[in-house]
């Protein structure tokens, strides 16, 4: 029995026991990944993660063995020393390991239609550009890149290349978070007076690409897109000026270069405000609507495990659903297999860059910024 076979007997059985989601896309565009260079028909999308550290091997690749539109088909590293523990884990075959030095030739490998890009942030214009420069379709985490330049240019690039690109918001597919985004069309509690977003959590340490300002870190980039893009897609606004902000650090020692906590206030259109933190010396995480009749929040809103939440008049949003990256992956590759449009198209997250580069200058200013 081969392990491709055992591979979809795994899905199958993963999937009767509901541990795979997915939720249709809407639009429609030709896909580069419906057929092979030889016109043959695929049934998954052959996926290749782009940098093999910690949300690639303990989110990304676990991911990959419960979807039933798209598999693990190869691995992009600057660490060969890694590549022996992904391929024995994965059985990865020689032909689909590349280096970033390499990488171009998976120009010619019908075996990976996707390059799934999981480095630090100030590296993603780099290596999409190089992706998209292959040919091949572009997943791209989050934050898109480190400037509203950087993510038109890989826009651009995958425009050029007739490849599609998506971003990798995968709190965007989750079902909770949907439903709690879908209030701001029903108005259960009738119009939002007040939007909170919280993502914050205790990290320690000093050291690595976290603290680095030109990696993109600090917590606004880590954890603050979340808030951001959490804010928008909750009220269906695009903010009309950043009110006020403020970036600190309470241990001074530790982050030299970036910030260990920011504070802002959006306006939306209409004068609905929202409140936004991120931290990685705070353990609050949540996203709470005030509403004329009540309130709604997701608590905790962006968590591994699953996001669930309650509504003023005491029901749940929840059960909180596993495997939020399956549930994302899937949908993004059916949305290639099917020959359509993104649901998260990279204008998403050149939004989203454009709102935190107007933080980082009103924090910068003390002033108000208009976007």
């Amino acid at each position: 029995m081969s392990k491709r076979f055992d591979r979809r007997k795994f899905i199958a059985l993963s999937a009767a026991a509901g541990t795979s989601l997915w939720l249709p896309l809407s639009c429609s565009t030709q896909s580069k990944a419906k057929t092979n260079s030889k016109g043959q028909s695929k049934d998954s999308i052959g996926v290749a993660l782009l940098g093999l550290g910690s949300y690639s091997r303990g989110q990304l690749a676990p991911a990959l063995q419960l979807t039933k539109h798209c598999h693990l088909a190869g691995i992009i590293t600057g660490t060969p020393s890694k590549i022996p523990t992904w391929q024995e884990k994965y059985d990865i075959p020689d032909k689909n390991v590349y280096t970033y030095d390499t990488m171009d030739q998976i120009a010619n490998n019908d075996d990976i239609d996707v390059i799934y890009i999981v480095t630090p942030t100030g590296t993603h214009a780099r290596f999409a550009i190089a992706a998209a420069n292959t040919g091949k379709h572009v997943w791209c985490e989050k934050p898109m890149a480190m400037n509203v330049a950087e993510c038109q240019s890989i826009i651009d690039a995958c425009a050029k290349n007739k490849v599609q690109l998506t971003i990798g918001y995968r709190m965007q597919h989750e079902p909770n978070t949907l439903e709690f985004n879908s209030y701001a069309n029903t108005l259960p509690f009738g119009k939002i007076q007040r939007m909170d977003a919280h993502a914050c959590y205790f990290g320690g340490g000093g050291s690595g690409w976290r603290f680095q300002k030109n990696m993109g870190g600090g917590a606004l980039y880590d954890m603050g897109v979340y808030t951001v893009n959490g804010l928008r897609n909750a009220t269906g606004l695009f903010p009309e000026r950043v009110i006020s902000a403020k970036q600190y650090a309470n241990r001074p020692e530790l982050f030299t270069e970036v910030d260990e906590t920011t504070e802002y206030i959006l306006e939306f259109p209409g004068g609905l405000l929202g409140y936004g933190k991120t931290s990685v010396g705070d353990n609050t995480n949540f996203m709470k609507a005030t509403c004329e009749n009540g309130w709604y929040e997701l608590s905790p809103m962006q968590a591994y495990t699953g996001v669930q939440g309650q509504r003023s008049d005491g029901q749940l949003i929840g059960p909180a659903v596993p495997n939020q990256q399956s549930i994302q992956m899937d949908d993004d590759a059916l949305a290639l297999l099917e020959g359509r449009s993104m649901n998260i198209a990279g204008e998403e997250g050149l939004k989203d860059i454009q709102i935190i580069e107007a933080i980082i200058k009103s924090a910068a200013e003390q002033s108000s910024i208009n976007l």
